[in-house]
């Protein structure tokens, strides 16, 4: 968790980092048979609404390890709402939704993203390992401190913790608000 974003941000812009995406609202919307086949191989397929933009993404089954590895294939969408529709079509259900305010920050060689969410303020580090670690040393985050859970894992230990009965990982569903 980020307990303070500016500071985070004064060690971004102090390391070199210049901001690359600015706070931009996401929606993200996980897809899957009924039967839940992709979340049982490990994979995960999502459609994110990111600002304007669409995204479709699949991720391959992960690597677990100190670092989070996972291969994903991405492509921009014209339509999102249409997508929604063929992918209902095809027999895939909506099966976790999450909204977050992200901002992308990078130093030419690796980004830190800051998501505001319903349950926190978390920092994702994105790169090659070694930078990573020299990153996560330079912003103060022990490895301790890493995280490779998903939004939906996540969630599931927040709603455990709160006792919320929120179904989603959005704030209207968390009764929380998007400062």
């Amino acid at each position: 968790m980020v307990p303070d974003i500016p500071t985070l941000e004064a060690k971004l812009r102090s390391a070199g980092f210049h901001v690359e995406t600015p706070r931009t609202h996401e929606l993200n919307t996980l897809y899957d048979f009924p039967d839940q086949q992709l979340r049982r191989r490990g994979e995960l397929l999502r459609l994110r609404q990111y600002g304007p933009t669409w995204t479709l993404t699949h991720k391959a089954p992960g690597q677990r390890g100190i670092h989070k590895s996972r291969i994903e294939t991405e492509t921009k969408v014209a339509n999102g709402e249409n997508l929604h529709a063929i992918l209902l079509a095809l027999g895939l259900k909506p099966c976790f939704r999450y909204e977050k305010f992200r901002a992308e920050w990078s130093d030419g060689r690796g980004h830190v993203v800051i998501d505001q969410t319903p349950i926190g303020n978390l920092a994702e580090i994105e790169g090659e390992p070694d930078w990573i670690e020299r990153t996560a040393k330079e912003m103060g985050v022990t490895r301790e401190q890493y995280i490779t859970q998903n939004y939906a894992d996540l969630f599931r230990d927040w709603k455990k913790r709160t006792r919320s009965p929120a179904e989603e990982m959005t704030f209207a569903a968390t009764g929380t608000k998007s400062e």
